[in-house]
């Protein structure tokens, strides 16, 4: 089993500032939870895994945040202070659109698009009040690509990236960013878990979904790893970013060009 390297140093650039990290306790998320603590946040790790969440933070002198943000309607009455929010949360069901499970995909839709927006809407007001804040979305190349077989993750993930750019236009007077942060599969356990389901719809083995669908349009053949996602959103976080607003960042190794 590898290990990744701890995230570079970038001195304490982020001492002071609080940040929030939803999915934080796996995946990107967990990653992005190192890169922030690295830079001098504290960083809150929210995750519905309540022990991979306590477990984080007590690694990097945060605090944990047990919360289900599929029960949207208990979001819409949270007042948070942060000076960074990651909205990192995700999950994926593949299918068909005529055999789609309507439910399924209200549940994407919930997490991927309407927990972000209670979220920002949450945190908008101790950020105006402060004149400084990053809301930094995690969206994906298919907030800029489709794919098939992935019709509620593709609308969810261009969903957020039109409330990222509402955001950040209406945040720009109040020091407020708002960007997203678009990679192509990465290195987490919510890819490795599509390789049966895409072998299945694509009559292909688990080996060939790597090379022949989820890496077919990328021009470097591997996929992102956690880290590298990671230092981006750090960066967005810090204040050399503070003139990138209402932006995608695109990590996906060349798929977008084409």
């Amino acid at each position: 089993m590898s290990t990744m390297p701890d995230p570079p140093q970038h001195g304490k650039s982020l001492e002071g500032r609080r940040a929030i990290v939803t999915g934080g306790a796996s995946g990107i998320g967990a990653a992005c939870v190192r890169a922030l603590a690295a830079r001098g946040a504290v960083v809150v790790v929210a995750d519905r895994d309540s022990d991979g969440a306590e477990a984080l933070a007590a690694e990097v002198n945060g605090e944990a945040w047990a919360v289900d943000l599929l029960d949207t309607r208990s979001l819409e009455t949270l007042s948070l202070d942060a000076d960074i929010l990651v909205n990192n949360a995700g999950i994926q069901t593949i299918s068909p659109i005529e055999e789609f499970d309507p439910e399924a995909f209200r549940r994407i839709l919930a997490l991927m698009l309407e927990a972000p927006f209670l979220l920002i809407r949450a945190c908008l007001p101790a950020m105006y009040a402060k004149d400084f804040g990053r809301i930094i979305n995690v969206s994906s190349v298919h907030g800029l690509r489709a794919s098939p077989y992935k019709s509620a993750y593709v609308a969810a993930k261009h969903g957020l990236e039109g409330l990222s750019k509402v955001t950040a236009l209406e945040g720009g007077a109040h020091g407020v960013t708002s960007n997203c942060v678009n990679p192509g599969y990465v290195r987490t356990p919510l890819v490795e878990n599509q390789l049966a389901d895409q072998a299945r719809l694509h009559g292909i083995t688990e080996d060939e979904v790597l090379s022949r669908i989820m890496l077919t349009e990328s021009a470097i053949k591997r996929l992102v790893e956690p880290a590298e996602v990671a230092s981006l959103v750090a960066w967005l976080a810090d204040d050399d970013a503070g003139m990138v607003t209402g932006s995608s960042y695109v990590m996906d190794g060349g798929w977008s060009a084409r």
